[in-house]
């Protein structure tokens, strides 16, 4: 299971290139992200969610989350965005921010048992955005087994998981609070965990507040 060097900004092409390969055949990726590493899979290919929730040990009740390039790729996963979420994504993204939005009917990505939503950010971090430019959208978890303390450098991901995933992308310690979750599907939103964002300076915002 090889680890890629992908310091810097832009990364190494190499790098972002064995990780969309990986991710198109399939297969699980370990990369880092602004909070911590995390586990990426492509949803739109068969299989490769299951694989992802097997890895971790996650229930598929508990929805994967998406990572995605920027707010374009966000808007065509989603059937509505509402104005507070658009000023949101302004504010925040890239950024430790996830948009829990309505799912587009029909959006052939598999991220567990719920289809009426679906969990989104554009993380602040140069790796996962480049892949994500070079692969479209993929889940993502962080790297670790479901309920135990996350993976925070590429060393702990090999030593841990090293068997179940094909490539390890490392960029040095990734470590810090997790993102900030909104829930933007409802008449105003909701703060459904507490993160690296202010709950309070998020409603702020999304109502318009500076």
């Amino acid at each position: 299971m090889p680890v890629v060097p992908a310091y810097g900004d832009p990364p190494p092409p190499v790098a972002i290139q064995a990780a969309a390969d990986a991710l198109a055949g399939g297969d699980i990726v370990g990369m880092p992200t602004d909070t911590i590493y995390g586990l990426a899979a492509d949803p739109f290919h068969t299989g490769a969610s299951d694989r992802l929730f097997r890895v971790k040990g996650r229930p598929r009740a508990v929805e994967l989350p998406v990572l995605v390039a920027d707010a374009d790729q966000a808007m065509d996963l989603c059937a509505s965005v509402p104005p507070s979420a658009v000023r949101l994504m302004e504010r925040y993204w890239p950024g430790p921010l996830t948009l829990v939005l309505p799912r587009r009917p029909g959006l052939a990505a598999d991220l567990g048992e719920e289809d009426a939503t679906i969990g989104i950010r554009c993380p602040a971090h140069p790796v996962p955005l480049a892949v994500c430019r070079a692969v479209g959208p993929i889940a993502t978890t962080s790297a670790n087994r479901h309920g135990e303390p996350p993976l925070t450098t590429a060393g702990d991901l090999v030593a841990h998981m090293g068997g179940e995933v094909a490539i390890v992308l490392d960029a040095g310690r990734c470590a810090g609070l997790p993102s900030t979750v909104v829930d933007c599907t409802g008449d105003a939103p909701r703060i459904l965990r507490e993160g690296r964002v202010p709950g309070p300076e998020v409603v702020t915002v999304a109502s318009g507040g500076t």
